[in-house]
């Protein structure tokens, strides 16, 4: 089993980053090893795919850019731990459906360390503490490969979100680590929540920068 790379890149701007996951994933060989992106984004608006520009209700000024994962309209800020997914689902015996369910458990695992009890809905991927969202995820798969992947609330300004239907989702409250009593920060969020998705994933892990 290819290993699994963390790389932790800090504050990243949005489009040059996704470019840079389309361009691993087209590059990429059988024998190409996995990998995590471990980031944050300065604020953006993200529409899916098949995304409704009318949930952007008001922009302002923050950009809204148009990508190629699934799901609908979400806010990446400061202060959110933004993980990219890179695996060959293949190799790994995985379909999407598995995938996604197994970065959600990871959130939820990473929650209950935290005293945090956190769910998933069959209907709405994610994770929800008490309705209120806490860790959004949207995927694109090529080639049998993943990228895109989850956002998970630390300790950010939410305000952002007032200003969406998150996830297409009118009124849908959301949350962060901080408001739910967790003192982690993106750092140490993101040491953790990787950790546990190669825990999932694998046990045979390679961190570099």
């Amino acid at each position: 089993m290819a290993a699994i790379n963390i790389r932790q890149l800090g504050m990243v701007d949005y489009l040059p980053t996704v470019s840079r996951m389309r361009e691993f994933t087209d590059a990429r060989e059988q024998c190409t090893d996995d990998e995590l992106w471990v980031l944050q984004h300065p604020p953006v608006f993200t529409l899916g795919q098949s995304a409704d520009q009318s949930h952007v209700l008001r922009a302002g000024d923050i950009a809204v850019v148009q990508t190629d994962r699934g799901g609908q309209v979400t806010y990446h800020g400061p202060g959110q731990l933004v993980i990219y997914v890179l695996v060959d689902l293949k190799r790994r015996g995985l379909g999407v459906r598995t995938m996604v369910q197994t970065m959600e458990n990871a959130v939820i695992e990473l929650l209950e360390a935290q005293q945090i009890a956190a769910v998933s809905r069959r209907d709405a991927p994610g994770v929800y503490v008490d309705g209120k969202k806490i860790a959004a995820l949207g995927l694109r798969v090529r080639r049998g490969c993943t990228f895109h992947g989850l956002s998970l609330n630390v300790d950010m300004d939410l305000a952002p979100f007032n200003d969406i239907n998150p996830c297409g989702y009118q009124g849908l409250a959301v949350t962060q680590l901080k408001d739910e009593g967790a003192a982690l920060t993106v750092e140490q969020a993101g040491e953790r929540l990787s950790s546990i998705l190669c825990d999932h994933l694998t046990p045979t892990v390679k961190a570099t920068q």
